[in-house]
């Protein structure tokens, strides 16, 4: 423990971010640094538990308790406390590849199962991590690494995430990695999912340049399966790594679906950060909501981020519709104890922004969408929805029952479909011929992530389904072990 009273002597300070009204003009990122000072001070607020549940990244009633990737937290806040930040920062990457991606995007369950948060406010592990390893690489401490060449060549397809924390790990211990991605950019989800205010595409960048350097090569704009057989790959590398993602979106089975203006949200989100980055939007290739009313369905992440670009392009309103009730303002005790993550309500960025734009909170709960009504050139303007509650039918299943008379009608002219995702695509699979779970996800057992074909292995979201950015990198690392030792028979990956 950096100071044994610290948790008494100091409140928690949030990160500031830049007022809602300056960043709605940009697409730069929200965050404004933290005085070291206050930084020390937040880090001398953990208690250095005698059991940490803020590493534990175990399930609870299906939700992680405390970070997947069993960051050492206490550790690094102390040398924080302390002014040993290079120490820091090394003890920080021993278990986490990329902080800075987690540090930005990740929802942080760590801070929800810190021994702290359950009877005051949890530690700000986030943000310590976000200065820790910015500050490193302030500092030239992140440097390219590779080991001694083992001869043993690996392909891994998809550069999200997981990908990329795969291809970190294998790399590090010497053995010849290329990445396939179908896309003109590296980086995935991280590239093109999230945006560019969320995260930053030169905080990417840097990261690939530094795996470039180090060795890893990146195939782009190769599409394994169909520019290039999967079958391919297996006669070409000693072991293939499937890191594809968890792409086909959720889709909503109403009447007006296939209107125009009805959009997937990745696909919306995909072409607004392309365009971003090729013409800083001036080539127009991209689903812009200005002037127009958007109604986002998916209460969400994703849907957030929608709500946040729409924004930004000059949108004329923006709603968004969730079916699950709103979340209490506080954690339920009784329900959801900690260290659960705790279901409770927030404002997230794309909230604050509409909340200071229009005045009120974008977001409608316990909402269904009936039908999309078109014009007679077939685009949409209108949405039709009825509210709705939870009951539970005769198996004890909660099932919506619709609320008589709450029907109701939104003008709109642009609708996105941020419900999710269904598993990863097909096209792999069907070639190589490999098993899927019941939800169609590539099966392959967790902490092993072989398939059922020969040095065919998978991981993250194409393994377990649509997930957390953390879980993505804590799986590829796992995944790159269980490569490591059927090529050598052994690993030093931990």
């Amino acid at each position: 423990m950096g100071k044994a009273t610290g948790f008494l002597e100091y409140e928690r300070m949030n990160p500031k971010k830049r007022p809602p009204e300056e960043r709605i003009k940009d697409w730069n990122e929200l965050r404004l640094p933290m005085d070291p000072e206050v930084v020390k001070s937040q880090g001398a607020r953990c208690m250095n538990c005698g059991v940490p549940f803020c590493h534990g990244g175990v399930l609870l009633k299906g939700m992680v308790s405390g970070c997947p990737l069993h960051n050492l937290i206490p550790e690094w806040h102390e040398l924080i406390y302390k002014g040993q930040w290079e120490d820091a920062y090394k003890r920080l990457t021993r278990t986490s590849p990329f902080p800075e991606f987690t540090s930005r995007v990740c929802p942080a369950p760590c801070e929800g199962a810190c021994t702290e948060g359950h009877i005051m406010e949890s530690v700000t592990i986030n943000n310590i991590e976000y200065e820790i390893i910015e500050k490193a690489f302030a500092e030239g401490w992140v440097v390219p690494k590779k080991a001694k060449a083992t001869g043993k060549k690996i392909a891994v397809v998809g550069s999200g995430p997981s990908g990329m924390s795969t291809a970190y790990y294998l790399n590090v211990v010497g053995h010849d990695v290329t990445v396939y991605e179908r896309n003109d950019r590296a980086g995935g989800l991280m590239m093109y999912g999230i945006p560019n205010m969320k995260l930053e595409k030169r905080i990417v960048e840097r990261r690939l340049k530094l795996m470039k350097e180090s060795g890893i090569q990146f195939v782009l704009n190769t599409e394994v399966g169909k520019d290039i057989p999967a079958q391919k790959l297996l006669d070409t590398y000693d072991a293939v790594m499937l890191c594809t993602g968890a792409t086909k979106a959720r889709g909503l089975d109403v009447e007006g679906k296939e209107l125009k203006g009805v959009h997937f949200a990745v696909d919306f989100l995909k072409a607004n950060t392309k365009s971003l980055l090729d013409t800083n939007h001036k080539d127009g290739n991209y689903i812009n909501a200005k002037g127009k009313n958007v109604i986002i369905i998916g209460g969400g992440d994703t849907g957030t981020d929608c709500v946040a670009t729409s924004i930004r392009h000059g949108c004329k309103s923006v709603y968004q519709f969730e079916i699950m009730p709103e979340p209490p303002a506080k954690r339920i005790e009784a329900s959801n104890p900690w260290p659960e993550w705790p279901k409770k309500l927030k404002v997230d960025y794309g909230q604050e922004e509409a909340i200071s734009l229009y005045g009120k909170d974008p977001r409608n709960y316990l909402i269904s969408t009936k039908k999309i009504m078109g014009n007679e050139n077939g685009e949409v303007k209108e949405v039709h929805t009825v509210e709705i509650t939870w009951v539970k039918n005769d198996s004890g299943r909660l099932v919506p029952q619709e609320v008589p008379g709450s029907e109701k009608v939104w003008e709109a002219d642009l609708v996105l479909l941020a419900m999710g995702f269904l598993g990863p695509e097909d096209t792999i699979s069907n070639e190589l011929k490999l098993e899927r779970d019941a939800r169609s996800n590539v099966k392959a057992e967790f902490e092993v992530f072989e398939t059922n074909v020969e040095k065919v292995f998978a991981a993250g979201d194409t393994r377990r389904g649509q997930s957390l950015v953390v879980w993505a990198l804590q799986e590829g690392k796992l995944a790159a072990r269980e490569v490591d030792k059927y090529l050598m028979g052994k690993s030093v990956i931990k």
